[in-house]
């Protein structure tokens, strides 16, 4: 029974009871078990499971009396999962097939990644329903294997131990999906999470626009000439000669936190002049190298392994050290110290900076240092793309913390996206948690020069 200076969060669709939301527990119901939610008038509100190990005691998972989780209750559920991703993303797509509370299914998590499913289990309820819902995953969805990716710590927030491996069928470590009509290598044993983040599906199609158009800036224009083929457009630079580097009105592109190399991908194929693909991880760049060489793209792209915030601030450093030089405000004789290069366009797509509450403040310099420095890199009129994927940091505070570091950089930003996570990974009205991932594209301007 729920008390009564609680919120009515329940009511309006957030799937969690916390334990200072319960007055008091009826019977003796154990860890995983059904229990009915009601008000504290007796009236009944929802069914859930029930962990009392856990700070969200209860997890909703019908708002009409449910006995037990029954395999054909697991079936019809994921039928819906099907039916809503076969409308929105396509009926065969590599995607995100359940994800969690917004698909009434809280704890567990199912990618597709061609014919194999991944899936993290997250909550006590769940992990202990597993011999229901796996033969009801593979009824539905038909796979040729079911891996499992529940390596994740929130796991021990429930009491239970990490576990990985093979559930059903087989199940290869590399698999190519394609997303975007680009062919990319997912590591189902060892990427992040449960290989690949689907989420930034369709923000990765949405930078096309930001990698053309910069042709002019080099002096190329494109002028009417008789050719091979007849009369026709060709590039041509400041001399008058004939450009014949294909990619001549591409962008200049960093990435950073790239993990699989995902957006060094996209902006390859929309035409990207060149790109650098950074990430601290070794395992994740030669991930990257091999998307590229099945992408034909290897020639376009210059690989770092290096932690982000330092190799950002050494290019800040190394600019700000030949504008001193430019201005004679160093000693010129002088060797160097660091690269000073900038880019068309940046982007930032890091892991969460914040896991809990308290980790917010910390979460906020984090995201404020390398957008501040990103944008310090970035040429005149040119794009930050950025990300956080952190659901502590709510979108309000996110875009003031761009803004915050705007004003120290003596930038302007003008937005051109803002968006959330793709179709493939819905958020319940009510649930602010739902919001976890903010994703924006920026021009960026100096204030002195507007």
């Amino acid at each position: 029974m729920l008390s009564r200076s609680r919120r009515p969060r329940l009511e309006q669709g957030h799937p969690w009871i916390y334990a200072n939301e319960i007055e008091r527990i009826e019977g003796e119901p154990a860890p995983g078990d059904l229990v009915e939610v009601r008000d504290r008038k007796g009236q009944y509100l929802a069914t859930g499971y029930y962990n009392p190990a856990s700070q969200i005691t209860v997890r909703i998972v019908s708002y009409r009396p449910l006995a037990e989780m029954t395999e054909e209750w697991f079936r019809e559920r994921f039928r819906q999962c099907a039916e809503y991703r076969g409308r929105f993303v396509g009926v065969a797509a590599s995607c995100r097939l359940v994800f969690g509370e917004a698909d009434f299914l809280p704890g567990l998590v199912v990618d597709r990644f061609g014919d194999v499913l991944v899936v993290q289990v997250l909550t006590l309820g769940m992990d202990a329903a597993r011999d229901r819902w796996l033969p009801a995953l593979v009824d539905v969805f038909k796979p040729h294997g079911v891996y499992e990716r529940s390596d994740v710590g929130v796991r021990t927030l429930e009491g239970l131990e990490e576990r990985t491996g093979v559930l059903y069928g087989e199940c290869p470590r590399h698999i190519v999906i394609e997303e975007n009509g680009l062919k990319i290598e997912v590591d189902i044993e060892n990427g992040q999470k449960t290989g690949y983040f689907f989420d930034q599906r369709e923000n990765r199609a949405a930078i096309e626009p930001i990698v053309r158009g910069w042709g002019a800036r080099s002096g190329i224009r494109l002028e009417e000439r008789e050719t091979e083929e007849g009369r026709r457009l060709v590039p041509v630079n400041s001399k008058g000669n004939p450009v014949t580097f294909p990619y001549w009105d591409g962008a200049t592109v960093l990435e950073c936190f790239a993990h699989t190399g995902s957006f060094t991908l996209h902006a390859c194929k929309y035409g990207a002049k060149k790109v650098t693909c950074l990430d601290v991880s070794a395992h994740a760049i030669e991930t990257a190298k091999r998307n590229a060489e099945l992408n034909g793209f290897s020639d376009r792209v210059e690989f770092v392994t290096a932690d982000a915030f330092e190799y950002l601030r050494q290019q800040v450093s190394g600019k700000e050290e030949r504008q001193a030089r430019s201005e004679g405000k160093t000693d010129t004789s002088k060797k160097l110290t660091a690269e000073a290069r900038t880019w068309d366009v940046v982007i930032l797509d890091p892991p969460a900076f914040a896991k809990t509450k308290r980790a917010v403040p910390g979460a906020i310099r984090g995201y404020k240092e390398i957008n501040l420095q990103a944008m310090k890199l970035i040429n005149e009129g040119g794009y930050l793309v950025t990300a956080s994927c952190s659901y502590h940091v709510r979108p309000d505070l996110f875009m003031e913390t761009l803004l915050e570091a705007a004003a120290d950089a003596g930038k302007t930003l003008r937005c051109i996206e803002w968006h959330g996570a793709g179709k493939d990974h819905p958020q319940l009205g009510g649930v602010e948690e739902g919001h976890y991932l903010k994703f924006g594209i920026f021009e960026v301007r100096s204030r002195k020069l507007l």
